[in-house]
């Protein structure tokens, strides 16, 4: 078992470094955009809270049914069908741009989102500006959405890996110039706060996919997937369509997980200001702590699909498996280094002592929180790599948006004239988000068991 448990740690260690250090330098974006807003104003950062909250929610749902690919290819790789995951990834590329066209409409349109968040005036003007900016950066980031969970499918994330550093090196310059303003030679650039987030943003998503397409012609490991010398093919229907079906339920979970955490910021920030600056540092956080279970995830999820193209089912569910006890052992140990270490870690964000003890007790369940939520992950990217995901899809909405922002928002606002005063406000939601978390763990992990009983994988 300890020889077996090394091994699939080695196999995954090595597609999960890159992913990890990958999607480091993406939350950096946000991360980046939060410390440096803290520093402007309240009103900016909480422009920001709600606006990356919308952008988000709208993002990810999309990023979602475009990661359909991952599976797919995942599966026609490990059948050396190199052809065929290649026209699939370029299917991918074409509903990508497909679901920019709502996206950009529902970003440039948000008042359903401030309307939800009873933003005030001054800073639904801010958010209106900081969305407007990201209507331009959706296209670009669907597709090279696609480009990462092609590379990642076929055990080449390192490529991804290094354009994501290079779009992060041009992100933070860019920042710290649109934000606070500055004077370059004879050009006055002006202070645009939250909304300069948003146009480097855009800026940097632009660039990174001309690169990524760069990528595509020039290297000669896509040769043999016909992604190189060759046109590229119209929309294919049926393709499409199998993409759809894959992807439509997991961008449905990853909305459900991802709204059911967003939306807490909506909620809180009828409570004011200094509460949504508190949960965006603590949000932020359990943000930057998600990217180790979702390296985990992402590695394993291939290697799952890999083997299930290549018809070995026990690999499959040993990688499985292994990677569950894996998540659970590193998740144990940072979530309690973090909770530990809390208060100096939200001091690395902002000097401001009142946002710093808004945001304390909201990471009273962090270690709890983390480990749920690393099972909740690694158990749903497996499933997928199955292509089983509509009952997962309905598990989140019970356990992420029922206990989880339901139960949150009866908690947080006492709707029932019975919950202690300690938990009143963000904590309750918080409270419950663990809660949600945990449920989702326990029926993942239980449908997962459950299918490989079924198909009598010892």
């Amino acid at each position: 078992m300890t020889a077996g448990l090394v091994d699939s740690a080695r196999r995954i260690a090595r597609l999960a470094w890159p992913v990890f250090i990958g999607q480091l330098a993406v939350l950096a974006f946000s991360t980046a955009d939060t410390v440096m807003v803290a520093r402007h104003t309240a009103l900016d950062l909480a422009a920001l809270a709600i606006g990356g909250a919308t952008y988000i929610t709208i993002f990810v749902g999309l990023m979602g049914v475009v990661l359909a690919i991952g599976p797919i290819a995942g599966q026609l790789f490990g059948a050396r069908d190199l052809p065929g995951a290649g026209r699939e990834f370029q299917q991918s590329v074409w509903l990508a741009l497909l679901l920019s066209v709502p996206g950009c409409a529902l970003l440039l349109m948000p008042q359903p989102f401030l309307a939800l968040a009873q933003a005030s005036p001054e800073v639904a003007e801010r958010v209106r500006g900081y969305l407007g900016a990201l209507a331009f950066a959706l296209p670009p980031a669907l597709v090279f959405t696609a480009f990462r969970g092609f590379n990642t499918a076929v055990s080449r994330p390192t490529t991804v890996m290094l354009l994501q550093l290079g779009a992060l090196a041009l992100k933070l310059p860019l920042n710290a110039v649109l934000i606070f303003g500055a004077t370059l030679g004879p050009l006055q650039v002006p202070a645009l706060g939250a909304a300069g987030c948003g146009v480097a943003t855009a800026l940097v998503m632009w660039l990174q996919l001309a690169l990524a397409w760069q990528v595509l012609r020039r290297d000669s490991f896509y040769t043999s997937f016909g992604l190189r010398g060759h046109p590229f093919p119209k929309p294919d229907r049926a393709s499409i369509v199998a993409l759809l079906r894959l992807g439509v339920p997991m961008g449905g979970s990853i909305l459900i997980e991802v709204t059911g955490f967003t939306f807490m910021a909506f909620f809180i920030s009828r409570i004011g200001s200094t509460a949504v600056a508190g949960h965006q540092l603590a949000a932020n956080l359990v943000s930057l702590m998600f990217m180790l279970p979702l390296a985990l995830a992402n590695a394993s999820g291939t290697l799952v699909a890999q083997r299930i193209g290549a018809h070995d089912a026990a690999d499959a569910r040993r990688i499985g498996w292994h990677s569950l006890l894996i998540g659970v052992a590193l998740s144990s140990v940072l979530g309690a280094a973090v909770y530990l270490s809390r208060e100096a870690v939200l001091g690395a964000y902002t000097r401001n002592a009142t946002i710093i003890a808004a945001a304390m007790p909201l990471l009273a369940w962090v270690a709890v929180f983390h480990i749920a939520d690393s099972v909740q992950t690694i158990a749903s990217f497996v499933l997928r790599a199955y292509r089983m995901a509509t009952v997962p899809m309905l598990i989140y909405a019970f356990a992420i948006w029922g206990i989880g922002l339901g139960g949150g928002y009866a908690v947080a606002f006492d709707t029932t004239g019975r919950m202690p005063a300690a938990l009143h406000g963000a904590v309750g939601f918080w409270s419950a988000c663990t809660a949600g978390l945990v449920s989702a763990a326990a029926g993942l992990g239980g449908f997962l068991i459950w299918l490989w009983r079924q198909k009598n994988v010892a």
